[in-house]
């Protein structure tokens, strides 16, 4: 592996965990098309569907694990939800990033482009949520929330993904679970999910651990800057640049599958 590769590994990374901290959605849906497409573009290396979705495994654990630590105190990681969604979610993904080494380039590519696309619709769809108050028992449908997650989970460990782009909107417009509970339970239990996929991703050989471990340090320095950042520029004006750049994506996955 030559410092070109490194410099442009660190590179995806950085702008990858930026845009993440930016905008508030799981670095996974950013990183998997720039990691699959630039690196042959600038002919460095080319890295294939099954070696970007274990990186992007990777490095959602380490991301999500530093979003769970700080959230720890804050008796806002509600133990049922992350008991029976994390439970569904673990399962889901182990095998979906076990299975996923059967499954062709196309057919992971595709799996991809149908989350593009539902990640810029869902980024529009108002967030809704109960208003949080100290002491009340959050109350959900548990079988719903459960299947829900195991499903997620599936889809999500065949990417390599966390899922939470698609899990936030899911526990504020269906669950209906209060929204600063939602952005902290989430992480845990997208940490559950990036640990199935890990160690599906692991087993299946589909995992390489030194361009996962520039991807880690460039996200660690990336994200704070970026969410620094989100807290000054328009909310409405980020969401629009960022889905058209994964819808732009999408797009040129599709064409290639087709």
């Amino acid at each position: 592996m030559d410092i070109a590769f490194i410099t442009t590994l660190f590179i995806i990374g950085f702008i990858g965990a930026f845009l993440s901290g930016l905008i508030g959605i799981g670095g996974s849906v950013i990183n998997y098309p720039m990691l699959l497409y630039i690196p042959s573009l600038v002919g460095v290396m080319s890295l294939t569907a099954h070696e970007v979705s274990g990186i992007g495994a990777i490095q959602v654990f380490f991301a999500t694990l530093g979003g769970v630590w700080a959230y720890r105190k804050s008796g806002l990681l509600n133990k049922a939800l992350i008991i029976y969604m994390g439970s569904s979610i673990l399962l889901g993904s182990v095998l979906g990033s076990y299975f996923s080494h059967h499954l062709s380039e196309k057919g992971i590519n595709f799996i991809y482009g149908i989350l593009a696309i539902i990640a810029v619709i869902l980024m529009f769809i108002p967030k809704k949520g109960q208003a949080h108050r100290d002491g009340k028992e959050v109350i959900f449908n548990k079988w719903l929330a459960s299947s829900l997650a195991f499903i997620i989970g599936g889809v999500s460990g065949i990417l390599g993904a966390g899922g939470a782009f698609i899990l936030v909107p899911i526990m504020l417009s269906i669950l209906n679970i209060p929204v600063r509970i939602t952005v902290a339970s989430s992480l845990a239990i997208t940490l559950l999910s990036s640990i199935g996929a890990t160690v599906g991703k692991v087993i299946t050989g589909q995992v390489l651990f030194l361009p996962s471990l520039i991807l880690i340090i460039s996200s660690l320095i990336a994200s704070p800057l970026g969410a620094k950042l989100g807290q000054k520029v328009n909310e409405k004006i980020l969401r629009w640049i960022l889905a058209l750049l994964i819808l732009v994506t999408a797009v040129k996955i599709w064409l290639d599958i087709l």
